[in-house]
């Protein structure tokens, strides 16, 4: 099922410390170093603290022939109020114990702990992931769920977001997760814009699947496009599976059978999810009521739109809309 935010207090200066390593993933540290670290005075909040620890003093290997040298060493863990491991140099080396504790202690403090594709093993290894549910690449999960049988490894979704404890699909799948994690932090009108910059999707529910498995005919790949374009433009009106059908000009047994196979999700799945997501921007930016609100992207009553609210986000409309009043400086409320 879809993975969706639990929305958690936001400092003034929230600290994310990124993890070095010899033979360090330069993709999955990228990823991480675009998200939080480069400023964006264009957004006018307190962007993220940034800093990188290592687990050596000396210069490391990173993929690709370059070499780097982290500034910090890992006694800056104990600052930091989210911590990122950018993958893991092999899923079968058993992390140093002092990086395991190092963890172990931030997790305990309060700490949030994300993962980007094999960097799971490092938070699996730490006895973080027991009894919670996780993500790795595809290729990694089987692995994974044979040395750690008591993570809950779902193999299939591109995150998960377990609160304190989040873990991310290959390398792209970091991407999302990050975006994921900037909602959670400043809402969906700043995510929005960090994802215009980076030129890539807004937002991929966290239950998509990773792949899919067979290539996708051109003409089909445009036809879906323009339905969700019109779905999106449509969120007010009922939209089910024989509406949207209709509109693909396919009867709804195949219509479900290519949406699930070209988005990796189902078209009720993906209505809910666009509600959701439009009734954020709505709360963001302006000052409708409630049930306003709720008309307008189709949930109908101010109380099924709560229930939305608490059951994704874990949190309700209006106090998602005072959460992120302060950030989204061009609301009016």
């Amino acid at each position: 099922m879809p993975i969706f935010a639990k929305i958690l207090p936001m400092a003034a200066r929230h600290r994310v410390v990124a993890i070095a390593y010899d033979r360090l993933c330069t993709f999955e540290f990228g990823i991480v170093t675009e998200a939080f670290a480069l400023p964006r005075p264009e957004l006018n909040v307190p962007w993220y603290e940034f800093a990188v620890c290592s687990i050596d003093t000396k210069p490391l290997r990173a993929m690709g022939g370059i070499t780097i040298r982290a500034n910090g060493t890992l006694h800056a863990l104990r600052r930091a109020n989210t911590i990122v491991i950018p993958g893991w140099r092999d899923a079968d080396e058993r992390p140093p114990e002092t990086l395991l504790a190092a963890l172990r202690n931030a997790h305990r403090r309060g700490a949030r702990l994300l993962s980007i594709c094999s960097g799971v093993f490092v938070l699996a290894a730490a006895g973080l992931l027991d009894g919670r549910r996780a993500t790795t690449h595809w290729r990694y999960a089987e692995r994974l769920a044979t040395r750690f049988p008591k993570v809950r490894v779902e193999p299939d979704v591109l995150y998960i977001d377990e609160g304190a404890v989040l873990t991310s699909a290959g390398s792209a799948a970091g991407i999302d997760r990050c975006l994921h994690v900037m909602r959670k932090d400043y809402g969906a009108r700043v995510a929005n814009q960090v994802a215009r910059r980076l030129v890539v999707a807004p937002h991929r529910d966290g239950g998509q699947a990773q792949f899919i498995p067979s290539p996708v005919p051109q003409d089909s790949l445009r036809g879906l496009s323009r339905l969700t374009e019109w779905a999106q433009a449509n969120l007010h009106r009922p939209l089910t599976v024989d509406t949207l059908a209709r509109q693909a000009r396919m009867s709804p047994r195949s219509f479900a059978r290519r949406f699930r196979a070209e988005l990796g999700t189902t078209p009720h799945r993906w209505i809910s999810h666009q509600r959701v997501l439009a009734a954020q921007h709505h709360l963001e930016t302006t000052d409708d009521s409630i049930d306003r609100v709720a008309e307008a992207v189709g949930l109908q009553s101010a109380a099924t739109l709560r229930q939305h609210f608490q059951q994704r986000l874990g949190t309700s409309p209006m106090a998602y809309r005072r959460r992120f009043s302060v950030l989204a400086r061009t609301r009016l409320i």
